[in-house]
């Protein structure tokens, strides 16, 4: 396990799925991390969990569309220990699913708050601190979507073709201050989301058996991967989890 005791961490939509199990590898890593996402209820659950383990973890109410709230989620994880260490910005929808030419035009403006300015925001807030310290690592949920456009998915293949530039973007910005900037396709995962997909039965991934899904564990213990030197080679870059290379240099099955 790689040892990230000492260090804080954020992580937003960190109520379920990817986010939750990012929030326990963390943990279990040793970082403190602040739960971030706009269901409290399941985030103090998941923060009463990681602390009955032996683990630090601070729920916080956060919408990600919300600056000001994303701010306050940094400053939260600053008043652990002193430092801002790692952000993870997996805050995300995939609803609503359906083709752009029967899409509600209110619908596609909350997705795209969400799925794109969600991630501009955390990239805002964490950015600053960062810099001034000299360090930090921020990790920017992708997907294969945002490459390859998918029947019925516009809003989010757009938003996370637009996220993996922002990734370039801030590599390229503040990659010489100590930062690192990466971005992280996982592939299909087992999460809620999946499910949602699962019943709109548009387009291949729908139609995906379940077994072909990996678990969110994995994710997260990408994540933590990517906060040590190990993943050093990979500044800038879009981690692709369903690479067998990059699988074995993790450690997963």
């Amino acid at each position: 396990m790689s040892d990230l005791t000492g260090k804080s961490a954020v992580v937003t939509g960190a109520s379920r799925g990817i986010g939750a199990a990012a929030a326990r590898e963390l943990a279990k890593a040793g970082a403190a991390v602040v739960l971030a996402a706009r269901n409290t209820q399941e985030i103090a659950e998941v923060a009463e969990e990681i602390r009955a383990a032996g683990g630090t973890a601070r729920p916080i109410a956060c919408d990600v569309t919300d600056f000001a709230a994303v701010e306050g989620a940094v400053a939260t994880a600053d008043s652990l220990t002193g430092s801002l260490d790692i952000f993870v910005n997996n805050a995300g929808v995939i609803d609503p699913i359906g083709h752009l030419a029967d899409s509600d035009p209110s619908e596609w403006a909350k997705a795209a708050q969400i799925n794109y300015i969600g991630t501009y925001h955390g990239i805002r807030a964490a950015l600053p601190v960062m810099i001034a310290q000299g360090q930090g690592t921020i990790i920017n949920i992708s997907s294969g979507a945002a490459h390859a456009p998918l029947e019925g998915w516009a809003h989010y293949c757009s938003a996370k073709a637009a996220d993996a530039m922002l990734t370039r973007c801030a590599h390229l910005e503040a990659g010489d201050k100590g930062i690192t900037v990466m971005g992280l396709s996982p592939g299909t995962v087992a999460t809620y989301m999946q499910q949602a997909i699962s019943a709109s039965g548009i387009n291949p991934v729908s139609q995906l058996d379940w077994s072909a899904h990996i678990p969110p564990e994995w994710v997260g213990r990408a994540i933590v991967w990517m906060c040590t030197p190990d993943a050093a080679d990979l500044k800038g870059e879009e981690v692709k989890l369903r690479e067998p290379e990059i699988r074995a240099r993790i450690g997963l099955g």
